[in-house]
């Protein structure tokens, strides 16, 4: 009979339980990356842009590069959106952008100019002049502080790559006292932008890691490389606040299995091996499920992808933390016919697509007072 009673008051402290969690409101954000696959003006600048003029091999013009405008815009303003979240991103990591200028007018296309996005963005070495940058709804969110860190490679370390360190050892991080004789790689810097998301410091690091070209095998010890400058740049913010929220997004050019990032990062599949200082990554459990950012020879893969630190992934919920992720890769968005069908729409001879990369996002969350 006892037994029974105490079987019972369990059914009904559960029932209240699960009452009041329902009863709880949330503050929901959308937090995104994109690449934006050659997101060039029609003006010839100091870059290697000449692909991208109206005489150039893309006969990029005006009308094209609205549309290229246009469409980009469309896909930023519904990321994430759903019968829950009905807002844009409040935070959108950017890649392969020309200049501030195609930022500028991307966020007065119509869908975003009303959002009031913020731009934050910096000339790149990179060869192409593609650069990498941060948009943010001025509503929601504060800069403090940003800043572009270089990510110091030189051609000697393809042949070094037997010789490289383990990540965890500092002094195997490109240092600029290296010979300046040798062959740096130009490549995008990694953005560090640190700011107020509605009253609570969020650290927010935006990256586009070296390319594949030469080889996957080859061309690792430069993403290796950027996967330890990413850590690095995350314990600096760690020595000043070790309670800070942290968040690193990009396109890497490597898979959440990599070893720039499981090692360089030291990112976690699951949320219980992520330790104090640690870094989960949701997107890896994604690609074992089978899910994509982009296709090369019709395997699928994600490059794209967004790491939250453990302070974002802890059960309190009076502060933001992440709550889960996903892959905005609507019908509108995907090849229908083709040799690529299924894959991104992307720019093509006769039409204007998307990116060749579907963008990421995740959800931010915390009790509404």
């Amino acid at each position: 009979m006892r037994i029974k009673k105490i079987i019972a008051l369990f059914f009904v402290f559960s029932a209240v339980f699960c009452a009041n969690a329902q009863s709880k409101k949330y503050i929901m954000h959308t937090v995104a990356f994109y690449n934006f696959e050659n997101l060039f003006d029609t003006i010839n600048g100091p870059n290697n842009d000449e692909e991208w003029l109206p005489n150039g091999v893309q006969n990029w013009t005006s009308e094209k590069y609205r549309q290229k405008l246009h469409n980009l815009a469309k896909v930023l303003n519904q990321i994430g959106t759903n019968e829950l979240q009905k807002e844009s991103p409040v935070l959108i990591g950017g890649a392969e952008i020309e200049n501030r200028v195609v930022l500028e007018d991307l966020i007065k296309e119509p869908g975003l100019i009303e959002k009031d996005y913020g731009i934050v963005h910096f000339d790149s070495p990179d060869k192409r002049g593609i650069d990498v940058a941060l948009l943010y709804q001025k509503k929601h969110f504060k800069p403090t502080s940003f800043k572009n860190i270089p990510l110091l490679i030189y051609k000697n370390q393809l042949n070094a790559n037997t010789k490289e360190k383990n990540s965890s050892d500092d002094s195997s991080d490109d240092k600029s006292e290296i010979d300046k004789d040798l062959d740096r790689v130009y490549t995008r810097d990694q953005l560090l932008v640190t700011g107020f998301l509605d009253g609570e410091e969020i650290n927010i690091i935006v990256n586009h890691w070296p390319s594949r070209s030469g080889g996957e095998k080859k061309s690792s010890p430069f993403r290796e490389a950027a996967g330890r400058l990413n850590r690095k740049i995350m314990d600096s913010i760690y020595k000043i606040n070790p309670y800070a929220k942290i968040m690193t997004m990009g396109d890497l050019n490597d898979g959440s299995y990599n070893k720039s990032v499981k090692e360089g990062i030291g990112a976690k599949r699951k949320k219980e091996e992520v330790k104090e200082f640690g870094i989960y990554n949701p997107f890896e459990e994604m690609f074992y499920k089978g899910n994509a950012t982009l296709f090369y020879r019709d395997a699928g893969d994600i490059f794209d992808q967004i790491m939250v630190s453990e302070t974002l992934i802890q059960k309190d919920t009076s502060s933001f933390r992440y709550w889960k992720a996903g892959i905005y890769n609507k019908p509108f968005m995907i090849t229908t016919v083709g040799q690529y069908k299924g894959y991104p729409l992307r720019h093509g001879a006769n039409e204007i697509g998307y990116s060749d990369h579907f963008p990421v996002y995740i959800y931010l969350i915390k009790e509404s007072k």
